[in-house]
C-alpha cells in the first residue's frame, strides 16, 4: 500500500471512527484502525463489536494494500502534523508503515488486517428508510436519556425505532419514565420495521452526523441483527437488542384531570432552583397547580423543595391551569432532564392526581410525549 491524502481529512476521518474504537479488548486489533483502498478512495474503519464506523476520504493511491494501525497513537500524531499532504507506505514484511508530512516522518506497526472483524456496508442493500439528520439528532436527544444505563433488562437500555409509512417513532423507558417521539420521513418506507437499538450507539450516532445536512439512509441486514447508516462518506453500524419492547402506547395516559401550561424556559430555571435543595431529600420536587379565578386570572404554579438538613424553596410562575387545584411530585433530575430536551415555548403537564403518572408534552404538537411515574408523598 503506498498512497497520499490531505492531513486535514485524514484528521476528520480518525476523528470520526475513534468512537468506535474498543478502549479496553482482549483482541488487540479492535484497538486499531482499519486502513484499505477501494474504488480510488482510502477507507477507514474502527469497531469495538458493539458499533462500527466506516469513512471513506479522497486519496492518491500508488499502490493498492490493507492494513491496521494502532487508533490513539495515530490520532494524536495525524493532529499535530501540519495541515499538508500525508504520504503513507506499507512495509508488506514487517507489517509497519511509513507515514511523512513536510519534514515529519513516523513508523507505526500494524497487525494485519486479516484479523480485522468484516463489515457489512449499506452499498450491499436498498436502503430502507431516509431521515432528515437534524431531526434524528433531535429526536435521540429526546428519547435516549430515558433508556436504562444498566443491562439488567436489555430492551430498556435501548431504544425502539419503528418505520411505518411515511412515520418515524422513537421510544425509550427506564421503568420510571418514558419518552416517544415522531416525526415525518423524506418519503415512505420500503418496508414496515420494528428494532431496538442500543442508547449508547444512537447517542454516537447522534454525534457523528452533526455536520451532516443531507438525508441519511437507513437499513437494516436481512437477519435484523444490526442497523447500518449512510451520511455522506461515513457509515455506521450497530448492533441491535434481542427482545420485545413495552407496549408504550398503553403506558401513556389518555386523559387528565388537570393541565398547566407554563413558559418552558422559566419552569425549567425553578426546577433546577428545587433540585438543589430536593438532593439531600429523596431527590423530590413538589409542584402544585392552582387555577384562576377568571380569563384575566388563569392560574400559577408552584414548584418547591424542603430537606431538613440544608432548607427549602419555592418559585411561583404564572401559567394557565385547567381544571382543579391539583399537585404531585417528581424526581427532580427526570424533571429537568425532560424540560432540558424540550424545544423553547409553552409545556403543557397533564395530570390525574397526585399517584399517577404525569405527562409532559411540548404545547401545540404532538410529535413529543413523556411520561414520570410520580414520587408518592401524599396530598398534604
Amino acid at each position: 500500500m503506498r498512497l497520499s491524502c490531505q492531513q486535514d481529512e485524514l484528521q476528520r476521518a480518525l476523528g470520526h471512527v475513534s468512537r468506535a474504537v474498543a478502549k479496553k479488548s482482549t483482541l488487540p486489533v479492535l484497538g486499531n484502525v482499519l486502513f484499505s483502498t477501494e474504488q480510488g478512495k482510502l477507507r477507514l474503519s474502527a469497531t469495538n463489536l458493539e458499533i462500527a464506523v466506516t469513512v471513506w476520504i479522497d486519496a492518491e493511491i500508488a499502490e493498492e494494500g490493507t492494513i491496521t494501525l494502532r487508533s490513539d497513537l495515530l490520532t494524536d500524531f495525524v493532529a499535530s502534523l501540519p495541515n499538508d499532504a500525508v504520504t503513507m507506505e506499507l512495509d508488506p514484511k514487517t507489517f509497519s508503515v511509513g507515514l511523512s508530512c513536510a519534514r515529519s516522518k513516523a513508523h507505526i506497526k500494524g497487525i494485519p488486517a486479516e484479523d480485522f472483524p468484516s463489515l457489512p456496508s449499506i452499498e450491499e442493500m436498498t436502503p430502507t428508510a431516509q431521515v432528515d439528520p437534524a431531526t434524528l439528532r433531535e429526536m435521540i436527544s429526546q428519547v435516549a436519556f430515558a433508556a436504562a444505563t444498566d443491562d439488567s433488562r436489555p430492551v430498556l437500555a435501548g431504544v425502539l425505532v419503528e418505520l411505518s409509512g411515511t412515520s418515524i417513532t422513537l421510544a425509550s423507558a427506564d421503568g420510571f419514565r418514558l419518552s416517544v417521539r415522531k416525526a415525518e420521513l423524506t418519503e415512505a418506507v420500503t418496508e414496515d420495521l420494528s428494532v431496538i437499538i442500543p442508547a449508547r450507539a444512537l447517542q454516537e450516532l447522534s454525534r457523528i452526523i452533526a455536520d451532516q445536512t443531507d438525508p441519511i439512509d437507513l437499513s437494516v441486514t436481512p437477519n435484523k441483527s444490526q442497523l447500518l447508516v449512510r451520511a455522506g462518506r461515513v457509515e455506521f453500524l450497530s448492533r441491535l437488542i434481542d427482545g420485545h419492547f413495552p407496549d408504550f402506547r398503553q403506558i401513556v395516559p389518555r386523559q387528565y384531570g388537570t393541565r398547566l401550561l407554563v413558559d418552558r424556559d422559566q419552569f425549567l430555571a425553578a426546577a433546577r432552583r428545587a433540585k438543589l435543595f430536593a438532593q439531600s431529600s429523596n431527590d423530590v420536587v413538589r409542584i402544585k397547580m392552582t387555577p384562576g379565578e377568571s380569563e384575566l386570572d388563569p392560574g400559577y404554579v408552584n414548584i418547591s423543595a424542603q430537606a431538613a438538613e440544608t432548607g427549602d424553596n419555592e418559585d411561583v410562575i404564572d401559567g394557565r391551569v385547567e381544571g382543579p387545584e391539583s399537585q404531585i411530585a417528581f424526581n427532580g433530575r427526570y424533571l429537568t432532564d425532560v424540560l432540558a430536551v424540550m424545544r423553547a415555548g409553552d409545556v403543557a403537564i397533564e395530570m390525574t392526581g397526585p399517584n399517577a403518572a404525569g405527562v409532559l408534552r411540548s404545547a401545540g404538537n404532538d410529535e413529543f410525549t413523556h411520561v414520570i411515574m410520580p414520587m408518592v408523598i401524599g396530598t398534604n
